[in-house]
């Protein structure tokens, strides 16, 4: 992703009410973030705990979702629908996102099972354990990586997309 500014950022929701954009808060370490390292860049609002963010570069323009946590996590274990990552159950919670245009302003909206902390582009990086004679594929991470940013960004389609 190229490095954004927090005017850029606040520009780019889609689906973003006024007051949400007010309410929006950048995450504590926002001027450290490595940019060419970041694939979509996606926190929980420091200050509102219901509330996250998800931001991605589509050509030359940014496009940014506001999603709404929906209660605790379950006790079992889940996946993460982005990252495919296994998760104890309250580290994985139901996401939703207002749809753009007029099926928004209607309340339609999408959801699925993120990480509760948005982490999905930090866990797909993390080495899975071996079993003693496994060797790791190469191009592995690269893989994941792939499959985690085209399901969000399939994710962020459903949100822009026109409901007839």
């Amino acid at each position: 992703m190229r490095a954004l500014t927090e005017t850029e950022v606040r520009e780019a929701f889609v689906n973003a009410s006024e007051e949400e954009l007010r309410l929006l808060r950048l995450p504590h370490d926002f001027l450290l973030v490595d940019w060419d390292y970041l694939d979509f860049f996606a926190w929980r609002d420091p200050s509102g705990a219901k509330r996250g963010y998800v931001l991605m570069q589509e050509d030359d323009r940014v496009i940014g979702v506001v999603l709404h946590a929906s209660g605790p996590g379950r006790m079992r274990s889940g996946m993460c629908n982005i990252c495919h990552t296994m998760q104890p159950g309250n580290q994985v919670g139901l996401f939703t996102a207002r749809r753009t245009g007029d099926a928004g302003r209607r309340g339609d909206s999408v959801g699925t099972y993120i990480c509760a902390d948005l982490s999905c582009h930090e866990n797909v990086r993390l080495a899975h354990p071996l079993a003693p004679n496994e060797v790791r594929a190469p191009g592995q991470v690269d893989m994941r990586l792939d499959g985690t940013t085209r399901r969000m960004e399939n994710f962020v389609g459903r949100v822009r997309e026109p409901v007839p």
